[in-house]
């Protein structure tokens, strides 16, 4: 069915062309929608005390694969998130389990156990023996690359698929753009799917890389401002009012000193982290502070510092995660219309791009 997105065409699109676009759609993302197990290839990015039951299923729901962002969850608790959010859908979720984490192995097998179909391993190279486990025992495993010779290495360990994130996304960032991060390594790897992440807030964006190779796409900035969101008001309203440039990446003052970049929207929090951050130098350089205790002091500055913006709403001291595509967060919306809007302006990019190979003969 066309909707008011379609108005932006001139003529209005006929319902064959609606049709054979739509059909081109399922084409090009249908390695996606396989592998996944859903009607549409959107992943959701797991973002942590928000990729929750309430989320991901209303994700799922509505006909994209929604995955929970296991974080610092000790095993039990991630068995009982599991659980409710089964309770909430019959749609396939995946989980997604820091490499990190003390209890990877134990998280893996709850996983396991839940019988969740996908797993979704972030935050390093994941070790082997969490990948074999996996496979061992039927779930799919994906794979973060932040380069081709990592992708590479990930698919010789034995992952199912990728996903390659720019550095326009939201929270823990690598260093590359979306866009050469795309052309780098879509053009060599066909013998997994990869899923392109990072900056994308559009479905015509999407349509891009699907016709460079892609077999989907993972959005996260786009649901974290969701109705379905268990976000404060105040989180989401910060959304709304943010252009693209406001998603600025965490400062580093001294290269001896190492700051993990993130991308969250400007705010006090963030210059009271550089204020801090050249007090602890200046206290290390005057003898006060061992290399060591100056690291540690730098990095519990954010501790705790993602739940308050996200669950107590504390949007100026808190870290409000967010990628540059916070810019076209215009409203909250269900998560059902935001995924029918991706299509939609998929489907459009489709039909344009058909009329014009039908004018040029």
């Amino acid at each position: 069915m066309m909707s008011d997105i379609a108005s932006s065409l001139n003529p209005a699109p006929t319902a064959e062309e609606w049709q054979r676009a739509r059909t081109r759609l399922d084409k090009l993302w249908q390695r996606g929608t396989d592998f996944l197990g859903t009607p549409y290839a959107i992943l959701a990015g797991a973002m942590s005390w928000v990729s929750e039951r309430h989320l991901v299923s209303a994700i799922s729901n509505a006909g994209g694969f929604g995955v929970i962002a296991c974080g610092a969850m000790e095993p039990a608790r991630l068995a009982e998130e599991i659980a409710a959010t089964r309770a909430l859908t019959d749609r396939p979720f995946g989980v997604n389990l820091i490499t990190m984490h003390p209890k990877l192995d134990e998280l893996v097998q709850v996983c396991l156990d839940a019988k969740v179909g996908h797993i979704v391993l972030a935050g390093g190279i994941p070790p082997s023996s969490a990948i074999k486990a996996a496979k061992d025992g039927g779930a799919k495993v994906i794979g973060f690359a932040p380069a081709l010779v990592l992708a590479k290495r990930l698919i010789k360990m034995g992952v199912d698929a990728l996903v390659i994130e720019g550095a326009e996304a939201g929270g823990h960032i690598g260093h590359v753009s979306l866009t050469v991060l795309a052309q780098e390594i879509l053009p060599h790897i066909q013998n997994v799917p990869v899923f392109v992440a990072g900056g994308l807030g559009r479905g015509d964006a999407l349509v891009s890389y699907l016709e460079q190779g892609a077999a989907g796409g993972q959005f996260g900035t786009r649901f974290a401002a969701a109705e379905e969101s268990i976000a404060h008001e105040n989180f989401k309203k910060a959304f709304v009012r943010a252009n693209a440039r406001d998603a600025t990446t965490s400062v580093q003052l001294d290269e001896r000193f190492p700051v993990i970049p993130v991308r969250a929207i400007s705010n006090e929090g963030g210059r009271k982290f550089v204020a801090h951050q050249a007090d602890v130098i200046r206290r290390f350089q005057a003898g006060e502070l061992t290399r060591e205790e100056a690291q540690l002091e730098i990095e519990h500055f954010w501790a705790g510092a993602l739940r308050r913006a996200v669950i107590d709403g504390d949007v100026e001291e808190g870290s409000v995660m967010a990628g540059q595509s916070v810019g076209m967060v215009k409203a909250v919306q269900p998560v059902a219309q935001i995924i029918a809007d991706l299509i939609d302006q998929a489907v459009i990019a489709l039909i344009r791009q058909q009329r014009r190979m039908d004018a040029d003969g």
